[in-house]
C-alpha cells in the first residue's frame, strides 16, 4: 500500500529586473528549483520569453510590465503576486540601468534616472516585499549589489553611488529587521563583472564599446549564488575573486586603490571588439521588441565555476572540517604534553 503525502503549497519568488542577465538567470535557476515566479520588468518580449522559461520548467510565471522607479506601481504588482500566485517566499531585488560616462558628461536627468532605477527600484521592492512578509514573519528579501558598492571605479559615477546606497539600506533594514524581533531577513549579494546584455545596451559616451571589467563570470553563477543566500538568509555574500580582492583592496590600501584605477579603469571598461549595440536602456527598454536572455557577447572571456561563491554555500561544512581539525590538533598537543 502506497503512502499518500499531502500536497505542498509551491513557493513564490518575485524577481525584478528579470529578463535579461543575472535577473534572467536567477528566474531560471528559481523555477528549476521549484517557485513559481513573478518577474518584474518593462519590456514586452522579454518578459514574453522569460514567461516561456519558467513554464518550460513546468512552474508558474506571472509576467508584470512594470517601471520599478515607480513605487506605486510596484505596490501593485506586489497584491497581483500574492492574488494570483499565493504569498511571498523571496524577493530579489536585481534591476538596474547603467552609463559609461564622465560624471561631467553625465546629464542630471539622466543621473536622476539611473539612481531612480538601481536604488530607488531597492528601496521600492524592499518596502513592498517587507509590506506582506512582516505580518506573517517570513520572507526573504536578496538585494544584488556590486563590489562597486565597496571601491567606485571611473566611468559608473551614478551606478557606484546607487550601489553604495543599496549596501547602506540593507545594512540597515537588516539591523532593524534583528532589533524588532523579526524573522524576515534580508541579505546582500556583491557581484564581480559578469557577462550580460547590460554591455550592449547601457548608456555609451565613450569611444571603446563597454565591456566588464576582468575575470568575468557568467550571470548563472551569480543566480546560483542568490538562490542560496535566498534560501539560506546571511548578511553579505561576494561573488567571484573580483569582488574579494576589490573589496579587500580598498580596506587595506583605499590611496592606492584610487591610483590604479585612474590608471586602468578607464581603459580595462571598454572594448575594440564589435560587439552589438542596441541603444540605451536608460529611459526605454531594449527588449521590447526582441529578447535578449542572459548572456552579453563575452562568452568566450568568461568562466561559468567560481570557488568564492562555492565556498559561501558550503561554509558551515567547511567550517566543521576546520573545526575539527583544529579540535584534533590541540586535543593531539594535550596528550603529548600530559604524556611528557
Amino acid at each position: 500500500m502506497s503512502r499518500s503525502t499531502a500536497p505542498t503549497t509551491p513557493r513564490v519568488a518575485v524577481v525584478t529586473g528579470g529578463t535579461a542577465g543575472v535577473g534572467r538567470a536567477v528566474v531560471r535557476e528559481l523555477a528549476g528549483a521549484g517557485y513559481d515566479v513573478a518577474v518584474l520588468a518593462r519590456g514586452e518580449a522579454g518578459l514574453a520569453a522569460t514567461a516561456r522559461d519558467v513554464e518550460g520548467l513546468g512552474r508558474r510565471c506571472l509576467p508584470l510590465q512594470v517601471d520599478v522607479a515607480d513605487g506605486e506601481a510596484v505596490e501593485a504588482a506586489t497584491d497581483r503576486v500574492e492574488a494570483e500566485l499565493g504569498e511571498i517566499d523571496v524577493w530579489v531585488n536585481n534591476a538596474f540601468v547603467g552609463a559609461l560616462s564622465y560624471f561631467w558628461d553625465t546629464t542630471p536627468e539622466e543621473h536622476r534616472r539611473l539612481t531612480d532605477v538601481t536604488y530607488h527600484g531597492q528601496v521600492h521592492g524592499l518596502r513592498a516585499a517587507l509590506r506582506v512578509m512582516r505580518p506573517r514573519d517570513r520572507g526573504s528579501v536578496v538585494n544584488v549589489s556590486s563590489a562597486m558598492a565597496y571601491r567606485s571605479i571611473p566611468l559608473q559615477a551614478a551606478y557606484c553611488g546607487a550601489k553604495h546606497a543599496v549596501k547602506g539600506l540593507t545594512e540597515s533594514v537588516h539591523t532593524e529587521l534583528l532589533a524588532t524581533g523579526s524573522a524576515v531577513r534580508v541579505s546582500l549579494v556583491t557581484l564581480p563583472g559578469l557577462n550580460t546584455p547590460q554591455f550592449t545596451w547601457n548608456l555609451n559616451r565613450m569611444a571603446g564599446r563597454p565591456m566588464p571589467v576582468p575575470p568575468i563570470l557568467e550571470p548563472e553563477v551569480a543566480a546560483r549564488a542568490i538562490r542560496h543566500v535566498a534560501e539560506h538568509p546571511r548578511r553579505n555574500a561576494w561573488v567571484g575573486i573580483a569582488a574579494v580582492y576589490t573589496v579587500l583592496g580598498n580596506r587595506l590600501a583605499p590611496a592606492f586603490m584610487d591610483r590604479y584605477l585612474a590608471r586602468t579603469g578607464v581603459d580595462s571598461q571598454q572594448t575594440e571588439q564589435e560587439t552589438p549595440r542596441l541603444g540605451s536602456n536608460v529611459f526605454e527598454p531594449r527588449d521590447a521588441e526582441r529578447d535578449q536572455g542572459a548572456r552579453g557577447p563575452f562568452s568566450d572571456q568568461s568562466g561559468q565555476r567560481d570557488p568564492v561563491s562555492a565556498i559561501g554555500r558550503h561554509r558551515r561544512a567547511l567550517t566543521g572540517v576546520v573545526g575539527a581539525g583544529v579540535l584534533a590538533g590541540l586535543t593531539g598537543g594535550a596528550l603529548r604534553a600530559v604524556r611528557r
